[in-house]
């Protein structure tokens, strides 16, 4: 039997262009343990990706902050601390940098996630002010309180479906895996992960992003 896995989505799951990597899902769609998926992306992504690759909903969404399993919903954070980051944002004279329609932020329950382009100084000065953490995940700067990630967000998912954290394989590629790996008994960054993954990691592997992924899936099938 394969062990559980627990699994970033971008950079881990797709493609450089993030697109997802085709032939991981139907390795996805015919393992034989629970897959958990654990992203910086709104509720609504990982639990659509469950759906279209035929998985039972075991999701970590918002960097911890939404954990969702066996019918139950796990909220974490402070999301009025992040209102009032947003507006402090805003009188700096920044906005999220989304556009005016802002769907990366529109289904946020948890957090929120700024652009990447916005002065990382003035971001993390408006979050501190708020008591709050900034994660770069590599494609956003996620704005959340400080006892929020992942790691904890699969602990509380094995705690509700009764799991052993320690028996997951975990894989990631950015610094908001890096709790993951932590709390799991061993751990995979992909090859084009940054330098906390891939310093955290049990293993690096050899092919990045999907094929990366792939990898390690044949590894644990071995």
């Amino acid at each position: 039997m394969p062990p559980p896995i627990v699994l970033d989505i971008d950079g881990t799951v797709s493609r450089r262009d993030r697109s997802i990597e085709g032939r991981v899902v139907d390795a996805l769609h015919n393992w034989d343990a629970p897959v958990v998926l654990a992203t910086g992306k709104a509720f609504p992504y990982p639990v659509a990706l469950c759906d279209f690759v035929g998985l039972p909903q075991r999701v970590i969404a918002e960097n911890g902050g939404v954990v969702y399993a066996d019918d139950r919903v796990v909220f974490e954070g402070d999301p009025a601390a992040c209102e009032r980051f947003t507006a402090a944002l805003r009188e700096a004279g920044y906005d999220l940098g989304w556009g005016e329609v802002d769907v990366l932020n529109r289904w946020r329950e948890t957090e929120v996630a700024v652009a990447r382009e916005v002065p990382r100084a003035v971001v993390d000065e408006c979050a501190a002010a708020e008591g709050l953490q900034v994660i770069d995940s590599g494609y956003a700067y996620h704005v959340t309180a400080t006892d929020v990630s992942k790691g904890r967000g699969l602990r509380t998912l094995c705690e509700v479906e009764g799991l052993d954290p320690g028996t997951f394989v975990a894989v990631g590629d950015s610094e908001n895996d890096v709790s993951t790996f932590a709390v799991v008994g061993d751990s995979y960054a992909v090859a084009n992960a940054d330098d906390r993954a891939l310093a955290a990691a049990d293993h690096v592997t050899e092919g990045s992003y999907g094929e990366g992924l792939l990898e390690v899936l044949a590894t644990c099938r071995a």
